[in-house]
């Protein structure tokens, strides 16, 4: 009989044809392949309990098979929520049942429009998409400005993508509603020319709208104000707003074609068809136009107001020019929406004295009264508006302070807008339950939009919409047919599916495989550390969580070395002993395929690391079928820990003590304290052996017999292999001192018979017990 050493060495020096070996007998590899092909079509946890064959083997996997009567216990474990330390699994001290509980997901994967990770992201793209608008701006003013001096043609222009955006922004025109044939008509107009396009379109119908506004004011100025006259006078209103919005249309156009010096036939020289003022306007109307103040916007104003204020001669002069009002509404930290033209009129022409009680300001400052206070002493008009003689509207002192003023505040409103905008999307977003819900939420959609760069008035619903249901692992899909990145990354920034209606998250791994590997990195790396390492350990974590919902492709998860590092780590894997190379044939590798190369690596961590990713062949992300019950890495685990299992159970039919020593050797890394061996019978038969301690200390106090194996053992050394198989050899070579029958070894020699005394085979252990120090 070969001794212990011998029989644990030959099945250990070759691990991956031992196992092999044992999962090709016959009964293990159709036990392996029922239990491939039947788990995925369990669908509860009565139903996976009650056929036997399936329950049976993911027990004995685990080492639970002991266990198998007791359903009801089985049945709470499986029912646990793992992210809940109060769950039933997580309070039970035997990690075997986490371990099993981990291995399954009866539960489907909660849909969600967006993770966290999503969330934040949109969230942080919106801020920087709002913080670097003037840098946009500043970009398609210099493209604009060097590529319309190359113009020679209005339909030049009109077919330049960026220089047509350019302009109808800063006129204000309508990208989805425009006519070309009056744009290029406007383009080719002389304004001052009766007979040019503008004036015989647009300019009879200002005539005719000024005409009809006269008239209706007329007859308003006539009607007496009773419920008889209510409905002509609201007639009367609503054609008043009608023929201005002609004269605002014309307004615009006139705008546009004074901008350009195109011939009437819509031709130019290149280098003509703006001069230097043309085209300072024109940047001033884009930066203007849009919706936020940037820097580059608020110097305009300052400009302006700074160019204005000394003709000004009247309060209401002032307040008349929108623009003028809103900088001194601005500067004076009073732009809000109660404070309209006649508000800022009395301020400036309230009694200075504060003592007067009848004052405007005293009167109606209330919270306000030292910004209306300051606002009154910033000017110099008299209480009937106007100005003393020889006085101005603003001293320079004055002028400077108000400047001051305006640049402090230019952006608190959007600054306000924007931290409103996120609060109401992260509000409503947990509402959206499919993409109609989507665009149908106006403060989602334009958010959304927004944070990409997309304008919500010129991209349509239907275009999102259908975006949004684009399988992004489909170069043939709606999304790539685009050819905008910006709406590649808006499909990616939210989880809906083909039918419009949300889904589980379409993640690199699922969230309860980064809780498994999060909960495996905190465990190898706190086993014997500080509580400082364990919060390092967990901020690791944390880290790895937020990131891995970042990759997309394999090839991004295997150049971070970061996440490669952690992901080793948790699965009992040296970062250090593999290599770049090495990680990439694994995670080329297929999992079917007996012989592809992670299949033929002895350490089976590998395999159950690439089961735990969701990528297909081509390296991309997947979707997992929320159906199943156990991922790939839970149904290969289980079945390499069965075969592992019927490894160390076959080994044991012919020595126990061959079973005990793979016994330890696959515990042996996941002994954290004394109790881990004392609660295993295994392990402390393994300790007894090694240290040569009666059967009599287990009868000891068990805080006592902790402290028997601190002094004997240190845990430590059981996370270096090599010195976990130095006692293994020990144990092997005692193992069989203590079980052999004892015979006069002097007999043994003088009757050359080595059936009763130590064998060669015991020889050769004793010789390399010796050697290897143990």
């Amino acid at each position: 009989m070969l001794s212990t050493y011998t029989s644990y060495n030959l099945i250990s020096k070759d691990m991956l044809k031992s196992l092999d070996r044992t999962a090709a007998e016959t009964s293990n590899a159709r036990e392996a392949e029922y239990y491939k092909e039947n788990i995925g079509k369990v669908g509860s946890v009565d139903a996976f309990l009650d056929d036997y064959r399936l329950y049976s083997y993911a027990m004995k996997a685990y080492g639970l098979d002991d266990m198998t009567y007791a359903k009801a216990f089985m049945r709470k474990v499986l029912d646990s929520d793992l992210t809940d330390a109060n769950s039933f699994a997580n309070k039970l001290s035997d990690e075997r049942y986490r371990n099993f509980a981990s291995a399954f997901s009866f539960s489907a994967s909660t849909a969600t429009p967006q993770t966290e990770t999503q969330l934040d992201e949109i969230i942080g793209l919106y801020s920087a998409t709002a913080a670097n608008a003037g840098s946009a701006i500043k970009e398609e003013t210099r493209y604009y400005n060097i590529v319309i001096d190359t113009v020679t043609s209005a339909d030049q222009l009109l077919n330049n993508d960026r220089l047509r955006n350019y302009v109808f922004t800063a006129f204000g025109i309508d990208p989805n509603t425009y006519s070309r044939t009056v744009v290029r008509g406007v383009l080719g107009s002389d304004p001052d020319d009766p007979g040019s396009y503008f004036n015989t379109t647009f300019g009879a119908r200002a005539e005719e709208a000024a005409s009809a506004i006269e008239a209706a004011n007329a007859e308003l100025a006539g009607l007496p104000s009773n419920d008889a006259n209510k409905a002509r006078i609201a007639e009367l209103r609503a054609e008043i707003t009608r023929q201005n919005a002609v004269i605002a249309n014309a307004q615009k156009y006139r705008a546009l074609a004074e901008a350009y010096s195109f011939a009437s036939d819509g031709t130019a020289t290149a280098g003509t068809v703006q001069d230097a003022a043309q085209k300072a306007g024109t940047n001033q109307l884009y930066t203007l136009s849009n919706p936020r103040v940037t820097s580059e916007a608020a110097l305009m104003n300052k400009d302006y107001f700074e160019s204005r204020i000394g003709s000004i001669t009247t309060a209401h002069e002032l307040v008349s020019d929108p623009r003028l009002l809103n900088y001194i509404k601005v500067a004076f930290d009073l732009n809000k929406a109660s404070v309209v033209s006649s508000t800022i009129s009395n301020i400036l022409t309230s009694d200075p004295d504060p003592n007067d009680a009848t004052s405007y300001i005293n009167l109606f400052g209330g919270a306000d009264k030292a910004k209306y206070v300051a606002l009154r002493a910033a000017f110099n008009f008299q209480d009937d508006g106007s100005l003393a003689a020889g006085d101005t509207a603003q001293t320079a002192v004055q002028t400077a302070a108000a400047a001051r003023g305006y640049m402090v505040h230019y952006n608190d409103k959007d600054d306000d807008a924007d931290a409103t905008a996120v609060k109401r999307f992260k509000s409503q977003i947990g509402a959206v339950k499919s993409v109609q819900d989507f665009v149908g939420e106006a403060s989602v959609y334009n958010f959304a939009l927004k944070a990409f760069g997309l304008d919500p008035a010129s991209v349509s619903a239907f275009t999102v919409k259908r975006v949004l249901k684009s399988d992004l692992n489909d170069p043939r899909s709606y999304v790539y047919q685009l050819k905008d990145d910006r709406f590649v990354q808006l499909a990616k920034a939210f989880n809906f599916g083909a039918d419009g209606n949300i889904t589980a998250p379409k993640l690199a791994q699922s969230e309860s495989e980064i809780l498994v590997m999060s909960r495996a990195y905190v465990t190898a790396k706190s086993r014997f550390g500080t509580k400082d390492d364990k919060a390092k350990a967990e901020e690791e974590a944390k880290y790895y969580a937020t990131q891995i919902q970042r990759v997309e492709t394999t090839k991004e998860f295997l150049s971070d070395e970061r996440l490669v590092s952690f992901v080793l780590t948790a699965n009992g894997i040296d970062p250090k002993s593999v290599d770049p190379v090495f990680m990439e044939k694994i995670f080329a590798s297929d999992l079917d395929d007996p012989k592809s190369f992670v299949n033929r690596q002895a350490d089976r961590g590998f395999r159950k690391i690439v089961a735990s990713f969701n990528f297909n062949a081509e390296g991309k992300i997947k979707q997992p079928d929320d159906a199943e019950i156990q991922s790939r890495r839970g149904i290969y685990e289980t079945i390499d820990s069965h075969v592992r299992q019927m490894l160390e159970e076959e080994a044991g039919n012919d020595n126990a003590g061959v079973r005990l020593a793979l016994y330890f050797e696959r515990k042996a890394a996941t002994i954290t304290t004394p109790y881990d061996i004392l609660a295993d019978d295994a392990l402390f038969e393994v300790f007894k052996v090694v240290y040569q301690l009666p059967d009599e200390v287990g009868s000891a106090n068990i805080d006592a017999q902790a402290e028997m194996i601190k002094r004997h053992l240190d845990l430590k050394e059981l996370q270096d292999p090599q010195a976990v198989s130095k006692m293994i050899v020990k144990f092997s070579v005692l193992y069989d001192l203590n079980n052999q029958a004892t015979t006069d070894p002097a007999l043994s020699v003088l009757t050359n018979s080595g059936s009763s005394g130590i064998s060669a085979d015991l020889m050769m252990s004793l010789a390399q017990l010796r050697t290897g120090g143990a």
